[in-house]
């Protein structure tokens, strides 16, 4: 099933190695770094790097699954790990960096 079509769960288990490797594919431009997932989203001025964090925060909400975000001149660095399941990666991370990729691309078109 497309990330995009599924939803966080409360109580998502963490992922082993090749599945954490199966859903990086999904989402190409993040990272595993540290037991977390991330990507750096570039914008043209820093108006739109708020309203992309604005963004976030209302689709973090609405899946009650919150990022660590860094915002930046020019830019915004979203990382997920997922607390509940040991501060490891489960899927409800990839949901949500799939949903955050759709907001970016949402804007940049």
């Amino acid at each position: 099933m497309n990330l995009l079509d599924q939803h966080c769960i409360h109580g998502a288990a963490a992922r082993d190695p090749a599945a954490i490797r199966a859903r990086l594919a999904e989402v190409p431009d993040w990272q595993a770094i540290d037991g977390t997932i991330a990507r750096e989203y570039r914008f043209p001025d820093y108006r739109a790097t708020i309203a992309f964090v604005n963004a976030i925060a209302d689709m973090a909400e609405a899946e009650n699954h919150h990022p660590e975000l860094t915002v930046a001149w020019l830019r915004c660095t979203v990382a997920y790990t997922t607390h509940s399941a040991g501060g490891a990666l489960s899927d409800n991370d990839f949901i949500c960096a799939a949903r955050a990729d759709a907001i970016y691309k949402a804007v940049h078109e």
